[in-house]
């Protein structure tokens, strides 16, 4: 269902009334008093209220002085939706910012946020899964996500949830797999992400062939793509449409092929030709990540016997292209190329 969106709007039959601000330095303290409070309506006022009062990064350090952290924690299991709904909202807008990702650090909101994977509302999911990314773009963030042993949930959320989450929670293993990639493959993450590389989604697409990138670091992730011939579904992406999934295919292709195993799978599957053709890609991002992946296939002799024939194509960009990286990549490829024994 990727043209499915996922509504933020609160249910008709919801008092949208929001808490009355208290004045100045007193706002927030009244505010977390009244999200503790045994009356549902009180809750919901004071969470709306909260989720405005906190898009200013001034009151961000002030409300988790005055133990908004907590409060919002003891919150995500409130058997109310709009509850839970505007909780993982006001964590989202925490999670924007270094002293609220350190918050859900310091007060273990990970593990119990992530409970809400599971939550009947998409709203809710959707939120969890947004502020849990957000807080993994730090690397201490990751590291707690992977010590919580939540890989592998990610990983079966990702076959089965809205295309709209699905970002996120490749996202969220981008991150993870940067920090420790064990727990992603042995959950099948490999062949998840294959699959990916077919959907419909330019979006998805680009983000699973980063994922099968960061997952082939190590040689056991190289060797799975192999197993799981990741590398047709990757051929055929580098003449996509959309530049970025051209980039991240040539990119994998380029992890991956650092093996034999890889070269020679590569190869086989009409990779050189097609790598050529992104040679003079109009994006720089893709004509580096091809000439890197183009070196790795010249060092098979199969390889360079055929790249040989396309050394004067990529001699242009040795000097004439105006990313150096590309110019250096370019003059590296070459070298590879006409080496001789």
């Amino acid at each position: 269902m990727a043209s499915t969106r996922i509504s933020a709007h609160l249910p008709p039959d919801i008092d949208v009334t929001k808490a009355p601000l208290a004045y100045g330095d007193r706002a927030l303290p009244r505010l977390n008093r009244e999200l503790k409070d045994e009356d549902l309506i009180t809750r919901q006022r004071a969470l709306r209220t909260l989720c405005d009062y906190l898009h200013d990064p001034e009151h961000i350090a002030e409300a988790l002085r005055v133990g908004v952290a907590e409060s919002l924690k003891a919150l995500l299991p409130d058997k109310d939706g709009t509850v839970r709904h505007k909780t993982t909202e006001v964590l989202y807008i925490l999670a924007g910012h270094n002293v609220g990702r350190e918050a859900f650090l310091d007060h273990e909101i990970i593990l119990p946020l992530s409970k809400l994977y599971d939550d009947q509302l998409d709203i809710v999911r959707k939120n969890a899964h947004m502020a849990i990314e957000m807080v993994c773009e730090m690397p201490m963030g990751a590291a707690g996500v992977v010590e919580a042993g939540l890989v592998p949930k990610l990983v079966i959320k990702l076959r089965t949830e809205l295309d709209e989450i699905k970002e996120y929670i490749l996202d969220t293993l981008h991150f993870c797999m940067r920090v420790e990639q064990m727990q992603a493959l042995q959950s099948g993450a490999m062949e998840v992400f294959t699959n990916l590389l077919k959907h419909e989604s330019n979006v998805i697409r680009a983000k699973a062939a980063r994922d099968i990138m960061d997952l082939s670091v190590p040689l056991d992730g190289k060797n799975r793509a192999c197993e799981v011939d990741a590398l047709s579904a990757l051929v055929t992406l580098l003449k996509d449409d959309d530049a970025d999934v051209r980039c991240k295919a040539a990119g994998a292709i380029m992890t991956i092929t650092i093996t034999t195993q890889g070269k020679y799978q590569a190869i086989k599957a009409n990779a050189i030709p097609n790598l050529v053709m992104l040679v003079s890609d109009e994006t720089s991002e893709v004509r580096l990540n091809t000439l890197k992946a183009i070196t790795t296939l010249s060092e098979a002799p199969e390889g360079r016997a055929t790249l040989l024939k396309h050394v004067d194509l990529i001699k242009k960009y040795m000097d004439e292209d105006k990313s150096e990286a590309v110019q250096r990549a370019a003059e590296i490829a070459v070298k590879v190329i006409t080496w001789k024994p």
